[in-house]
This record gives C-alpha cells, sequence and structure tokens, in this order.
C-alpha cells in the first residue's frame, strides 16, 4: 500500500475512533469500545506491523485535544493500546503465512489487549483521585473488556478473511 493511503487509512480510522469515543454521548461511547478494538486491529493488517499504534496516535491526539486536562493520560492510554494490539498481533501470530488470520488468536489478542488497557486507565484513576475504587465498575470493565475484545477480533478475522485479503493480494 502506499504511503499516502496508508496516512489516509491511519487517519479515517483515528477519526472514526474520536468521533465514536467524545462526540457519542456517556455512557453509550462506553459501549463503542468494540469499535475502537475493530479499527485498531485492522489497522494492524492494512498498516503493516504498527499499524495500530498508528491509527492510536491518530485518535490519541485528537482526543487528547478535546480533554486537555487529561491530555497526557488520555494520549499515554490511547498509545498504549495500539502497542499492546501490534505486539500481541505479532506474539500470539494472528496473521498465518498464507494470509489467513486465526480467528481465536485474533480474539485471544483482542480481548487481553482491551482489558489490559481498561483496567490499567481505571486504576490510574483511582490512583490519581479522579475516581474513587469501585468493585461493582472493576467487574463491569472486565466484561466488557472481554466481549468488546472478543467480538472485535471474531469480526477482525472474518472481515480480512472473507473480504479484505482476497482484494489485497
Amino acid at each position: 500500500m502506499l504511503q499516502a493511503k496508508k496516512v489516509a487509512t491511519a487517519t479515517i480510522f483515528g477519526v472514526v475512533i474520536f468521533v465514536t469515543k467524545t462526540v457519542v454521548p456517556t455512557p453509550m461511547n462506553k459501549m463503542l469500545v468494540v469499535v475502537q478494538a475493530l479499527l485498531l486491529g485492522l489497522g494492524n493488517l492494512l498498516l503493516n506491523k504498527k499499524g495500530a499504534t498508528y491509527v492510536a496516535v491518530v485518535s490519541g491526539v485528537l482526543t487528547a485535544l478535546s480533554n486537555v486536562a487529561l491530555a497526557p493520560f488520555t494520549f499515554s492510554f490511547a498509545l498504549l493500546y495500539g502497542l499492546l494490539v501490534d505486539g500481541l498481533f505479532f506474539i500470539f501470530k494472528v496473521n498465518t503465512v498464507k494470509g489467513k488470520l486465526k480467528t481465536g488468536r485474533s480474539m485471544a489478542a483482542m480481548t487481553l489487549s482491551t482489558i489490559l488497557v481498561g483496567l490499567l486507565s481505571y486504576y490510574t484513576s483511582v490512583w490519581l483521585g479522579l475516581i474513587p475504587r469501585n468493585l461493582p465498575l472493576e467487574v463491569i470493565i472486565l466484561s466488557v473488556g472481554i466481549f468488546s475484545g472478543a467480538i472485535a477480533g471474531y469480526f477482525i478475522s472474518i472481515i480480512w478473511n472473507k473480504q479484505l485479503a482476497n482484494h489485497l493480494k
């Protein structure tokens, strides 16, 4: 893929993530983490090994600009999410030699990265005193992370194997 197309793809994916995180009202935006996970995973596949990180940088910068008070944390967690997706896709060998994705590995990589970022951002907020510790909220974050990551990983595999892999050959 040409460099300009890679930049355009990362930018479009990043803007869509930004919109789902900032324009969509709370609590609906928290339910749409599956969109972020899906686009980060597809970014990894479409833009090569660092694609999720590129997408995360775009969305992180835009989201940080919308909430300047928490900008360093917003950007850091967005970047961490992209790095985790890229790293776990590599570690789990999600993309096989024949170009087909392993659905279970894609689901595992996305689930683990979503849970880690969700819990880490929550515990950082607790540590900074922004929110009190809340066991039911911890369970919800863990549950949403598992559900969103698994759903995103499944759809990444379906979209790649049935649509994109054939068109990008």
